[in-house]
């Protein structure tokens, strides 16, 4: 298993816009070998004294901190998929805009160190 995350803040008048694109990716996602992808929207996110969501995305007034994640089998399909979307492939039905400042969104890799639950 391997995981693929991101934090980013989305103008709350875009959350269908985000959700819509969202559900557009999944669809290249999963076709490149995800096994799961969650999209979390900001419901009960606390300002910090030294830092927080809202300060590591630089989000304004009117923004929701999403934090969400992709499940791969593992690190290779995930290189795969990286190396795939990177060309372009499948990327035709993706909008041509997001709904978000990409320049303040940040993603990364992680191998699980712990995992419970449902996987």
């Amino acid at each position: 298993m391997y995981i693929q995350g991101f934090l980013l803040a989305v103008p709350e008048d875009k959350k269908e816009e985000y959700r819509a694109m969202a559900d557009a990716a999944w669809g290249l996602f999963k076709n490149f070998g995800a096994i799961e992808t969650v999209e979390g929207w900001e419901d009960s996110v606390e300002d910090g004294k030294v830092t927080d969501f809202r300060m590591a995305t630089k989000a304004k007034p009117g923004e929701k901190i999403v934090f969400s994640w992709i499940v791969w089998p593992d690190k290779a399909t995930y290189e795969d998929a990286a190396a795939r979307m990177m060309s372009g492939e499948g990327m035709e039905d993706m909008p041509t805009e997001m709904p978000f400042d990409g320049m303040r969104m940040m993603w990364g890799g992680f191998e699980p160190l712990f995992v419970a639950g449902r996987a």
